[in-house]
């Protein structure tokens, strides 16, 4: 019984040791003044501001069925 607990645990270790990362991107947007146009830095370039998001999974569903309404 020690020995099969030992394995569970070891297994569960090693699942976690090799557990995928959260996969991340950067999105970046045009600053804007107040009168809405974008603000050009001193070299030509439009400024921009640049978050780090985390990419979440998208799972695929089944459609909702639709019934007529009932009189």
């Amino acid at each position: 019984m020690k020995k099969i607990l030992l394995a569970l645990a070891i297994f569960g270790l090693t699942n976690l040791a090799y557990a995928e990362e959260p996969k991340t991107k950067q999105v970046c947007t045009d600053v804007k003044g107040k009168d809405g146009k974008p603000v050009i830095n001193k070299d030509g370039t439009t400024k921009q501001t640049c978050k780090t998001i985390k990419v979440h999974k998208k799972y695929d569903g089944t459609a909702v069925p639709t019934t007529p309404p009932k009189k």
